[in-house]
């Protein structure tokens, strides 16, 4: 028993972290330094529904096995052998709870981006914009756009970001007299993105 309680909550665990993986990578990309990390994992993202129905599953084995052991000694009447803190139901709820949270993270996850000021006027005549399209490559959900807009709109020059998850796209305005394409391009693989130029104006 002790075997199969470890392997189900391990198991709900690495679940509902891949359900989150396209959330987490960024966060990741930004603490650890790894730039494009969440083009790695945003393939996960259409999958993310049946992972999630796993790691529900799994732990609702897991608190099963927990309660039929409990009945299981109530019946015989026996007095109930010791368990570890890792077998106890005080645990699997931590975990359950741990996993709740992760599944969760998406819905969450712009309280550890900094969002775009509310007031992003910037004075510059329209003339000396320079406007560029890039494609962006590891978005996995709508979040991610609150993301890559927070962070380009602190960088010294832009004016505007428009980024699409439908369209997985960005469009920025800025003085070229401030900041460049490559300053823009690198932001975002700062945060664990991928950006392709598609047009320049």
């Amino acid at each position: 028993m002790k075997a199969i309680n470890q392997k189900s909550w391990i198991g709900g665990i690495v679940a509902a972290m891949a359900a989150s993986l396209c959330c987490i990578a960024p966060l990741l990309a930004i603490f650890g330094g790894i730039g494009g990390a969440a083009t790695y994992f945003s393939w996960i993202e259409p999958f993310r529904p049946y992972i999630i129905g796993l790691t529900v599953l799994i732990f609702a084995v897991a608190w099963y096995q927990q309660f039929s052991v409990v009945l299981q000694d109530k019946k015989d009447c026996c007095v109930p052998a010791r368990r570890s803190f890792w077998q106890s139901k005080k645990f699997l709820l931590i975990v359950t709870m741990l996993s709740g949270l992760l599944i969760a993270f998406p819905s969450y996850s712009s309280l550890f981006y900094k969002s775009a000021p509310r007031s992003t006027a910037i004075i510059i005549p329209q003339s000396n914009l320079k406007s560029i399209m890039l494609r962006i490559k590891g978005m996995g959900c709508a979040d991610c756009t609150k993301h890559i807009d927070g962070i380009l709109m602190r960088l010294n020059g832009v004016a505007s970001s428009n980024t699409s998850f439908e369209k997985a796209q960005t469009i920025v305005r800025f003085n070229p007299a401030k900041t460049n394409t490559d300053s823009i391009k690198h932001k975002i693989k700062e945060i664990g993105y991928e950006p392709i130029l598609v047009k320049n104006n």
